[in-house]
């Protein structure tokens, strides 16, 4: 591996040169400043950060832990992230489930997002402060040193069941998430708030838990097929799981949304593809928008407010239209 030695060594000066070029000082001569980050290239030199926090005591890193591979509109989130963060100097770790916490101190990170259902709200409390701010992507907290950037799901999932309603859609199923998160919670209450307020009666038969996984959607829907009676439409509480139920009601001969209509919520890469109606989340902005604020608060900027994201309703061919029929 090479080191700092050895860049000064090829570059035949002082490794303090070399740290001071690093670091951006300004007392090294241009000349002198290129050879050495041309050096730096050549040998594929990348500096020890985390060395580098624990002798400064000043990280310019930030944490983004989430806790789950398997949805893609993480990568969304994270290229809004790393954008900002790179455009601010800042570097950016990411980890996932517990390994994240031992690098939440302010030696080593500046600051942490959070997307991670595991971590206890207790948890992130005891870990933020002063020094250390932390911006939250899945939960509202009040705490003068954690931010919330949370997606605005009661007004477009009540929007997009209404819209359903007004197409003649009156029986419903819900397939939801982890009952824990704030998301599914939501998420189900504008549902069931939607359905009242049109007076449609929902029966709790007809709620599947899932996990937000495309198998948990199959699952729910292969279980609704052993029922007599279909609903008009199996609401989902993501597009993966809307997307497995399709699966499923494709594979035994159903017709989406001639026997049976389909929505989801987020807008993932196959929604378009597989003609699904759903709610559309601006992922890039919102890691965007997290790394900003968190940056900010790094920097003394500091807003806690929480921030709810706006979101869009997207109608494609898994609603038709029922109309009709009544």
């Amino acid at each position: 591996m090479v080191g700092i030695k050895d860049i000064a060594k090829r570059a035949g000066v002082s490794v303090s040169t070399v740290s001071n070029v690093l670091n951006n000082k300004k007392n090294v001569g241009e000349e002198t400043r290129q050879r050495i980050l041309r050096i730096c290239e050549e040998l594929s030199y990348q500096p020890n950060v985390a060395g580098k926090a624990l002798k400064s005591g000043k990280p310019n890193t930030i944490l983004f832990n989430f806790s789950d591979f398997d949805r893609s509109f993480y990568l969304k989130i994270i290229n809004g992230i790393s954008d900002y963060v790179n455009d601010n100097d800042f570097d950016l770790i990411i980890c996932t489930d517990k390994s994240c916490e031992k690098y939440m101190n302010s030696s080593l990170t500046s600051g942490s997002i959070i997307l991670d259902k595991k971590m206890q709200d207790d948890t992130l409390t005891r870990l933020a402060g002063e020094n250390y701010p932390i911006v939250v992507l899945d939960r509202i907290m009040n705490n003068q040193y954690i931010k919330s950037v949370v997606v605005n799901n009661y007004e477009p999932m009540y929007e997009m069941i209404q819209g359903v309603i007004d197409r003649g859609y009156r029986s419903f199923g819900f397939v939801g998430g982890p009952e824990e998160t704030a998301d599914n919670k939501e998420r189900y209450r504008a549902f069931r708030d939607a359905l009242e307020a049109n007076q449609i009666q929902f029966q709790q038969k007809s709620y599947f838990a899932g996990n937000y996984r495309e198998k948990s959607g199959y699952t729910a829907a292969k279980i609704l097929m052993l029922s007599r009676e279909l609903p008009d439409c199996l609401v989902c509480a993501n597009d993966n799981m809307a997307i497995g139920a399709m699966k499923a009601f494709r594979e035994n001969g159903l017709r989406v949304p001639e026997d049976i209509a389909v929505t989801g919520f987020d807008n993932c890469d196959l929604a378009e593809a597989m003609g699904l109606t759903t709610v559309s989340i601006p992922n890039y902005e919102r890691g965007y928008i997290a790394a900003r604020y968190l940056i900010e608060n790094i920097r003394g900027q500091r807003n806690v407010e929480t921030f709810k994201i706006s979101a869009k309703i997207i109608f494609r061919s898994s609603v038709g239209s029922k109309k009709q029929d009544i």
